[in-house]
């Protein structure tokens, strides 16, 4: 038995069982998960293409440290820019971090020096 599935080019062949019913619907099972398959494969390729760009986590490679004793203080390692404003920027207030970001990717992207 030999299925075609027209929209995706798909064909599925099949001739291990003893009738042609049985045939069919073993091929009917494999190009099911052919299909599933391929769904997969296109949400992962979307899903990728939405998250960008993807690096190894590695010891050296943080944004940002946080040094809570002897004296506190957050600094982000690739802007420079810092606070001893522990407890805000752990509640979540970090626009500074933000505009300083956006300041050095702008730099990055024109190749300018600050």
């Amino acid at each position: 038995m030999r299925i075609t599935h027209l929209p995706t080019g798909i064909v599925v062949s099949c001739q291990n069982e003893r009738s042609q019913h049985q045939n069919r619907a073993k091929a009917m099972q494999i190009l099911a998960a052919r299909l599933a398959d391929r769904a997969r494969e296109e949400r992962r390729k979307e899903m990728d293409a939405l998250s960008g760009e993807k690096r190894d986590v590695a010891w050296g490679s943080q944004i940002r440290s946080y040094v809570l004793a002897p004296y506190q203080l957050v600094k982000d390692l690739r802007t420079d820019h810092e606070t001893g404003n522990i407890s805000a920027v752990l509640d979540g207030e970090i626009d500074g971090f933000m505009e300083a970001y956006l300041h050095w990717r702008r730099r990055e992207a024109t190749g300018a020096e600050a």
